[in-house]
């Protein structure tokens, strides 16, 4: 027994009834909350204005219809359409052209001539720069309003059962990834005999396993989503094409080969380490496995960083990192939470000192979640208003809450940990105790034939695991953290849940300023935005057009940067290759080479480019339109 005082608490009689209860309502409240998120998800770009504007009568017939959005957007062939009141096609069915300029993100599609009067609706859909579909649809009227009209259409892009069924894939991501990376830091950091645990092994395979198979229907189901809405197109080559030249297919991509190099570690892990008996080498091999698993779980946390919500918006610089630190504490703590809650139910060799280094960890991983997510708050929040007045907020306050419920719940369990007696103790105590005739069959045993001694093995397997079974559950201290780690758990899955959503939420201080009419983006520096036009010839076939760039704001420090290349025709322009320089020679500086990621077909987008200093920067841009043909034109600008 422990060497505390006696404990006089619950009794250590399991309970399946409260248990299945707790369960039943931990369950309802899950469903409850992903119900809640299950409608199409706000995402990081927003509308913020139109020409002819929602409603608007106008006296004669537009050229054009412009829609103007806070930040960066990748757009198709159907993005913007335009139906006149019995439904046909207004517009020329073209591409909709990137009329961006400064600081506003706008594009437009041109309309047919001689349009008669009546009301026109005009339906769009793009994906926007942290990879989630938007949608949306507005009327306007020419000459008066008509008695017949398009019924605006109600599903938004990311809705319908592909919707549903690509965010179920996305809380299964995260499960896994917890599970992965929370289960196997929990074997090397804090009971390293846990790597021979049968049921350990399973619970990271599993969550290797359920990784790996939502990252893939991500991809497949990433076209659709951001498109049609239909199943069958998960199978289009030609979309999934698509999806890989984008940022959030390269981020699922890379994924997958991550998971690969994942695959050999648990391999490692749980075969390798796992009979190693030498105590230098198992050391060795221990930082070994440190070294190369942090590595990989970085990165795979990294794939989230890439191409979500730390990957646009302001200070993307810093908040990429910080979002990888936060999900990296999220997985030690919540999957070695759930490493403990079964090693105390199905195992009962884990003794006091491993739960001890657990619970160090656990404390060293809420105080990088609290560093981290105060920065985020503040990155995506950035006021009082948004944090009570929109979804995001409010959806931060309830994770605040859990966590606080979770720390709560985590102090009784450290108490226990306190009490709790280890089980090779507890073991020879019992075995002192144990009748004589218990080790009969064993002796038993020899002389038998085959059949007979394999029979008597397995008697000797059920007494053995009926003897550790009641050793385990006499031990209150044991029973009583049994319970309070399945609170913890408890609360942990739902805290996953609400972060998920939080993922797919459009965040506070971007829904705030959409609805102020005004772009997502950090206060201009003097000097104001940046625009260049420059041609270019390759001298190859089709190896004339335009290079567009804007930088904003346009000062010292981080800067987002467009390119567009239109070619010869005017229309949006791939190259196999686009690099960018700036070089200040009065000082100098550079070349500072720039990579930018391509959004769509002919756009480009570098997000926190930085400018050490304010002076007449000279611009290079190499444009390579096939394996032999390449220039590299420049032009001075003024920044800062």
């Amino acid at each position: 027994m422990s060497a505390t005082a006696p404990y006089a608490g619950p009794s250590p009689i399991r309970r399946p009834v409260a248990v299945a209860a707790l369960l039943a309502a931990l369950i309802s409240l899950v469903f409850g909350l992903l119900l809640a998120g299950a409608g199409p998800a706000s995402a990081h770009a927003a509308l913020t204005g139109s020409d002819p504007q929602d409603g608007a009568v106008v006296d004669t017939a537009p050229k054009e219809v412009t829609l103007s959005f806070s930040e960066a957007i990748a757009v198709g062939d159907d993005s913007i359409r335009v139906l006149d009141p019995s439904g046909k096609r207004a517009d020329t069915e073209a591409e909709p052209k990137d009329l961006s300029e400064g600081g506003i993100v706008r594009y437009g599609v041109a309309l047919h001539s001689g349009l008669p009067d009546g009301t026109y609706t005009v339906a769009w859909q793009a994906v926007s720069a942290d990879s989630h579909p938007i949608s949306g649809a507005f009327t306007f009227s020419i000459g008066a309003p008509s008695e017949t009209t398009v019924a605006v259409p109600t599903q938004e892009a990311g809705g319908g059962p592909v919707g549903v069924v690509y965010d179920i894939a996305r809380y299964a991501a995260y499960t896994g990834f917890v599970l992965l990376v929370g289960g196997s830091a929990f074997v090397l950091i804090c009971w390293q005999r846990g790597a021979a645990a049968l049921p350990i092994q399973r619970l990271v395979v599993r969550g290797w396993l359920t990784l790996t198979a939502a990252t893939l229907a991500m991809l497949l189901l990433r076209h659709p989503y951001t498109s049609s809405g239909k199943f069958a197109d998960a199978f289009d080559l030609a979309g999934l094409q698509s999806v890989l030249d984008t940022k959030p297919g390269a981020a699922l991509v890379s994924r997958l080969l991550l998971l690969g190099a994942a695959a050999l570690f648990i391999a490692v892990l749980f075969g390798t380490y796992a009979r190693r008996e030498d105590e230098r080498e198992k050391k060795d091999l221990t930082f070994g496995l440190a070294v190369g698993g942090g590595v990989v779980a970085a990165g795979i946390a990294a794939t989230w960083a890439m191409s979500e919500h730390a990957s646009t918006g302001i200070q993307t610089s810093i908040a990429m990192p910080v979002d990888v630190a936060h999900l990296l504490a999220v997985a030690a703590w919540l999957g070695g939470l759930a490493s403990l809650l079964v090693a105390l139910y199905r195992t009962p060799d884990i003794g006091s000192a491993a739960v001890r280094r657990f619970s160090a960890v656990a404390f060293t991983s809420v105080a990088v979640l609290a560093a981290t997510g105060i920065y985020q708050s503040w990155r995506q929040v950035g006021s009082w208003s948004a944090l009570t007045g929109t979804r995001y907020g409010q959806l931060l306050i309830l994770k605040v809450a859990l966590i606080g419920v979770l720390l709560a719940v985590a102090w009784f369990s450290r108490r226990w940990t306190g009490r709790l007696t280890d089980p090779a103790a507890a073991s020879e105590e019992a075995s002192e105790e144990e009748p004589a005739s218990e080790s009969e069959p064993e002796d038993a045993s020899a002389g038998l034939d085959p059949e007979r001694a394999a029979q008597l093995a397995r008697q000797r397997a059920v007494v053995t695991a009926t003897k550790k079974k009641r050793i385990r559950d006499a031990d209150p201290e044991r029973s009583g953290l049994r319970r309070s780690v399945l609170a913890e758990a408890a609360v942990a899955v739902v805290l996953l849940a609400v972060t998920t959503m939080l993922t797919s939420t459009e965040p506070g201080r971007t829904e705030e300023e959409a609805a102020a009419g005004t772009p997502s983006a950090s206060a201009p520096a003097a000097g104001g935005p940046v625009n260049l036009s420059m041609p270019f010839d390759t001298g190859g076939q089709n190896g004339k057009g335009t290079v567009r760039i804007d930088i904003e704001p346009g000062g010292t420090g981080s800067n987002d940067l467009h390119v567009w290349i239109d070619g010869s025709d005017g229309k949006p322009m791939d190259v196999p290759e686009l690099k960018l320089a700036l070089t200040l020679e009065s000082k100098d500086i550079g070349p500072l080479p720039v990579v930018p990621d391509r959004l769509a077909e002919g756009h480009w987008s570098a997000s926190g480019v930085q400018i050490p200093m304010a002076g007449d920067w000279k611009i290079d841009v190499t444009v390579r339109t096939s394996d032999i043909d390449q220039v590299t034109i420049d032009k001075n600008a003024k920044i800062g």
